[in-house]
């Protein structure tokens, strides 16, 4: 064979791999995940694909993504079919797996602010508020009501049925479904910051508001102060519940004549933001603060 010849067989064979090379080139989906699969659930994805240029996520509950490293909540639990479409050129290839989220163990609300969202523990030591408030939520109760009364060291209010669609400058606070709830006090329970709570109207029995309730700003607080306050109301508090008070601040005043029934773990710094808004004449903020409240399970 002539050396034109082996020069041509050479650059044929090398023309043959690249096309075969190329021809090859199929992405491959691959992909591992990591956080706590209890909802709500914060996971991260660890994308191992191979040959791809271009991703898309689908989540299995209504949410994408295009990241390529994505972060994901899952509100609920369930059994999420997560897919991962790797591309490269125009070819494509799909991956699923199957994702199981586990139910809470506690009792936990979603409260949708416009300034964030907070995630809230209903207690089990108040089983009247915390079966109304999962009874309202589920039934969208709360949705696109306000936060009608906001006060910057005192608390955050809402719940008032009369505040959605609110004109600006409507009186509200008189609103609800039309029942109480009895009082469920409890020692341990008390107004630390982020503490909520039912608002009331007066009556001698202390029953709850069936729908309004607070979520405490609260103040710094000291050793005096404390000890003044359990001078003044006939009680003691506990070494948890002073340090608690001595860490977070709150509103220890209102203890004992107010049902706390829950507390937000996640989501402080929105009461920040809620409180730090302008407001009129009556604590309403100048520009509406809207909520949606879901149920974690």
């Amino acid at each position: 064979m002539s050396g034109n010849a082996c020069i041509k067989l050479s650059t044929r064979l090398l023309w043959i791999g690249l096309l075969m090379t190329f021809s090859c080139a199929r992405p491959i989906p691959r992909f591992t995940w990591s956080g706590e699969a209890t909802a709500p659930a914060r996971l991260k994805f660890d994308n191992q694909s191979e040959k791809a240029e271009t991703f898309v996520w689908n989540f299995g509950d209504g949410k994408t993504s295009t990241d390529t490293m994505p972060e994901h909540k899952f509100v609920y639990s369930g059994r999420y079919p997560v897919t991962l479409t790797a591309t490269f050129k125009k070819k494509s290839r799909t991956l699923t797996e199957m994702i199981d989220i586990k139910a809470p163990e506690k009792c936990l609300v979603e409260i949708e602010t416009d300034f964030g969202t907070m995630l809230a523990e209903l207690y089990n030591d108040t089983p009247l508020h915390q079966e109304n408030f999962q009874k309202l939520a589920r039934e969208g109760y709360f949705d696109g009501l306000l936060f009608h009364r906001v006060i910057d060291g005192f608390m955050i209010q809402g719940g008032d049925p009369d505040s959605k669609d609110a004109r600006p400058g409507q009186p509200l606070g008189m609103g609800g479904p039309g029942y109480t709830v009895p009082a469920e006090f409890s020692s341990e329970l008390i107004h630390v910051k982020g503490a909520l709570a039912a608002a009331r109207t007066q009556n001698p029995e202390k029953r709850s508001s069936g729908s309004q309730f607070y979520i405490v700003h609260g103040s710094e607080l000291t050793d005096q102060q404390l000890d003044q306050i359990e001078a003044r109301k006939g009680i003691r508090y506990g070494t948890p519940q002073r340090e608690a008070y001595l860490e977070a601040g709150g509103t220890p005043f209102l203890d004992g004549d107010y049902t706390v029934f829950g507390r937000v773990i996640e989501g402080l710094d929105v009461i920040d933001r809620i409180t730090a808004q302008e407001t009129d004449a009556r604590d309403r903020p100048v520009k509406d603060v809207k909520m949606k409240i879901r149920v974690i399970n």
